[in-house]
C-alpha cells in the first residue's frame, strides 16, 4: 500500500465504483453540499507550449507543481469542507510511452498527498492520460496508476458518472473497451432514468460541445454525431450537467436543459483565463457552479460564501 493510500487520499475506484462513499449510505437525499473540479494539470505542458514542443514529453513542471500545490492549499482552507475533489483529466503531459511520464506522475502524486484526508480525490482520464488513441495497454496503466477509468459513486443522493471520453473521442484500437462502457453507461442511465437519484451529473475529459451543439468538429470538442447522440442520451435519463476540461479555457453552454460545463486548466492557459478551479453547489433544485480563477487562487477560500446553502 502505498503512502498516499494508507492515508486515505488516493481511493482509487475499482470494480467501477469508489469506496470513499459507500453507496449504501450515499444514496439518500441529505441536503445541500458541494464538491471542487479542477483540470489539467497537465505536468510539463507549461514549457512544453512556450519552446513549441508540445508533442514532447516536458521536461520541466516546476511551474504546474507550484500551481497545484496553490491549488490543494486552497482546498484544505475551505470549510466547511467540500465532499470531494475531481480532477477531469491529463494529470500529467507525458503519453504513455513518452519520456518523464514516471517523474511526472510521481511527482504529481506527491503534491496530491497533500490534500486533506478528508476530502476524497477523484481522478478522470485525459488523452494525456491514455494517448489520444488508447489501447488496452494504456487503459490498464491507467487503471493501475489511478484506478478505473469509468466508474460511478453515490454522495447525497446524488448519482455521479465518470467516463472515459477518449472511447467518445477515437476507440479504434480498443472497441471492445469502448463496448464495454457504453452497455455500463446504458445501466447507469436506467438508475437516473427511472428518478432513483436526486440528481446524475457527468465527469469527463473531452466536452461534449465548447459552447453550442451545432459547432464545427474541432480538437476540443467531440465530433457532431458523438456528441449529439450523448447529449440525447444523457438529457433523456435526466442527467443536469456534464463537466470537463481539456480546453484549458473556460467555456460552455445548455442543450436540452443539459449544462455543458467546460472548465480551464490548473497549469498551462491557451486563452485569457487564469490558473484556478470551479466551485459546484448542489441543491435539491439545481447545480450551481462558480469558477474561482484567480492566479493566487484567493477567491476559492470565499467561493463557499457566494451561493449560501439552506440550512
Amino acid at each position: 500500500m502505498s503512502t498516499a493510500e494508507a492515508r486515505g487520499v488516493f481511493h482509487r475506484a475499482r470494480g467501477r465504483t469508489l469506496d470513499a462513499f459507500p453507496s449504501e449510505k450515499e444514496r439518500e437525499w441529505k441536503g445541500p453540499f458541494y464538491f471542487i473540479q479542477g483540470a489539467d494539470p497537465q505536468f510539463g505542458l507549461m514549457k512544453a507550449w512556450s519552446t513549441g514542443e508540445c508533442d514532447s514529453g516536458g521536461d520541466e513542471w516546476g511551474q504546474e507543481t507550484r500551481l497545484t500545490e496553490q491549488a490543494v492549499r486552497a482546498v484544505n482552507r475551505l470549510n466547511p469542507k467540500p465532499k470531494f475533489f475531481v480532477l477531469c483529466g491529463d494529470l500529467v503531459h507525458a503519453m504513455p510511452g513518452m519520456p518523464w511520464r514516471k517523474e511526472q506522475t510521481e511527482d504529481l502524486q506527491r503534491v496530491l498527498r497533500d490534500v486533506d484526508s478528508e476530502i476524497p480525490l477523484v481522478f478522470v482520464s485525459g488523452n494525456h492520460d491514455v494517448g489520444n488513441v488508447p489501447t488496452p495497454e494504456t487503459i490498464e496503466e491507467f487503471q493501475q496508476t489511478w484506478g478505473d477509468d469509468y466508474f460511478s459513486f453515490w454522495v447525497g443522493g446524488v448519482l455521479f458518472l465518470v467516463l472515459n471520453s477518449q472511447f467518445l473521442y477515437d476507440a479504434s484500437r480498443c472497441p471492445a473497451l469502448k463496448q464495454a462502457q457504453d452497455q455500463w453507461l446504458d445501466q447507469q442511465l436506467s438508475i437516473a432514468g427511472q428518478r432513483k437519484c436526486q440528481h446524475a451529473i457527468v465527469f469527463q475529459h473531452i466536452p461534449l460541445f465548447l459552447e453550442s451543439i451545432d459547432e464545427d468538429d474541432d480538437y476540443f470538442n467531440l465530433s457532431k454525431p458523438v456528441r449529439k447522440e450523448m447529449v440525447d442520451k444523457l438529457s433523456k435519463a435526466g442527467v443536469k450537467a456534464v463537466f470537463s476540461g481539456h480546453y484549458h479555457r473556460n467555456a460552455g453552454g445548455i442543450y436540452q436543459n443539459l449544462d455543458m460545463v467546460v472548465s480551464s486548466a490548473i497549469g498551462c492557459q491557451l486563452g485569457k483565463d487564469t490558473h484556478g478551479l470551479r466551485v459546484v453547489v448542489v441543491t435539491a433544485e439545481k447545480i450551481v457552479h462558480r469558477s474561482a480563477f484567480k492566479l493566487d487562487y484567493s477567491l476559492v477560500a470565499d467561493v463557499y460564501l457566494w451561493t449560501p446553502l439552506p440550512t
